[in-house]
C-alpha cells in the first residue's frame, strides 16, 4: 500500500531554461532511511567502550535531499520511496512537517533502512556509515507511476537507486518517462563505495539521459580516475551536460561541456556532523535552479546550506 499526505502547496516555481514564473513541482525518487547518529571523540577502542552522544533522526539521501529542497525554495516538493511498516508514519510525519509532500510505500517485508553514522567529533566531523539500505533499495517499477509526472518540472534521483537490481530498473524506467514530458533529470552518485562494488562504466551508462550529475569530489575522482577535481569536473561534463562538484570546505565547480565554468567558494561554518551537507547541497541547488536562477546562483545556495548543515546534528534542515 501507498501513504499520501497533501503538503504546501507550489509557489512560483520554475526550473531554469524555462520562462520565469512557471508553475511546478520538483519530484525526488530515493531512498527514506532512519540514521543512528553516534558523535564520539577519537579513534574507537576496539573491544571495549567509546564514549559517545547518540540520537535517532530520520534520513536518507533523497529524503533528506527533498527536506532541503523544500526549506530552501517556494516550489512544491514530492517524495517517492520505500519504508517498512515499522516506522512509516513517523517517517511520513517528519516529511510532511518539513513541507515535502511524500508517496511511501511500505514495504510488506523488509523493514525501514537504517544507518549508523560515526561522527568523530574532532576538526573536521568526519562520518563512516554502517549501511543496512532494508526497504529503501526495494523500490520497483511497479512502485512508479507516468502520473507522478504531472505538475514536475524537475526529477532527482538519487543514487542509492543504481545500487540494487529492484531499484535501478526503477531508474531506467523514471528516465524513460522523464525523457517522454521534457522533465529535466538530475542525480546525486551518493556512495564512493557502492560506486566501486558497481563499476565506473556501468554507472555512467545507468545514468545516460541525465542533465545534470551532483558527485562529491571523491565521487568525480573515482568515476573519472583523475586526482584533479578540475579536471574531473570538466571530463564529467563531457558525458553529463552539467556537472556540479561538491568540495565540502573548498566550496564548488561547475562544468559545461568539457570545461569548468565557475568555482563557487564555501561558506565558513564550524563542522559538528557533515552527515548530510552534500544532500543540503543538492537540495537547495535544485530549489534554486526551479526559480530559474543559472547554476552558479543555485550552487552558491548549495554551499550556503552545506554550512548549515554541518553546523548541527542530523541530514535534515531545523523546521522554521
Amino acid at each position: 500500500m501507498t501513504t499520501e499526505r497533501p503538503g504546501p502547496s507550489a509557489a512560483d516555481s520554475a526550473v531554469h531554461g524555462r520562462a520565469g514564473g512557471a508553475d511546478g513541482a520538483l519530484l525526488v525518487v530515493g531512498d527514506v532511511i532512519t540514521d543512528v547518529v553516534a558523535r564520539h571523540r577519537g579513534p574507537l577502542a576496539t573491544g571495549t567502550d567509546t564514549a559517545a552522544t547518540v540520537r535517532t533522526v530520520p534520513g536518507g539521501a533523497g529524503a533528506n535531499v527533498a527536506c532541503w529542497a523544500a526549506h530552501s525554495g517556494p516550489a512544491e516538493v514530492r517524495l517517492l520511496g520505500r519504508v517498512g511498516a515499522d516506522s512509516a508514519a513517523w517517517h511520513e510525519r517528519e516529511l510532511v512537517a518539513c513541507g515535502v509532500r511524500p508517496r511511501l510505500v511500505v514495504d510488506p517485508q523488509a523493514p525501514t533502512g537504517t544507518v549508523i553514522c560515526l561522527v568523530d567529533t574532532g576538526a573536521a566531523a568526519e562520518r563512516t556509515f554502517l549501511t543496512d539500505s532494508g526497504a529503501s533499495l526495494r523500490l520497483a517499477p511497479e512502485d512508479w507511476s507516468d502520473t507522478l509526472l504531472d505538475g514536475v518540472v524537475r526529477l532527482h534521483l538519487s543514487g542509492y537507486l543504481l545500487f540494487s537490481e529492484p531499484s535501478r530498473a526503477l531508474v531506467t524506467v523514471a528516465l524513460e518517462a522523464a525523457r517522454a514530458r521534457g522533465v529535466p533529470v538530475s542525480l546525486d552518485p551518493a556512495s564512493a563505495g557502492f560506486l566501486v562494488a558497481l563499476g565506473v562504466d556501468r554507472f555512467l551508462a545507468l545514468i545516460k539521459g541525465v542533465d545534470v550529475l551532483l558527485p562529491s569530489r571523491d565521487e568525480a575522482s573515482l568515476l573519472t580516475g583523475l586526482p584533479d577535481t578540475a579536471d574531473a569536473a570538466a571530463e564529467l561534463s563531457r558525458h553529463v551536460p552539467m556537472v556540479v562538484v561538491k568540495q565540502g570546505a573548498e566550496g564548488a565547480l561547475v562544468a559545461r561541456s568539457g570545461t569548468v565554468i565557475a568555482h563557487v567558494p564555501a561558506v565558513p561554518a564550524t563542522p559538528r556532523d557533515t552527515t548530510g551537507a552534500g544532500d543540503a547541497f543538492t537540495g537547495a541547488f535544485l530549489a534554486t535552479l526551479l526559480t530559474g536562477a543559472p547554476p552558479e546562483a543555485a550552487a552558491a545556495e548549495g554551499c550556503r546550506a552545506g554550512a548549515v548543515a554541518v553546523e548541527q546534528v542530523g541530514g535534515r534542515p531545523q523546521r522554521r
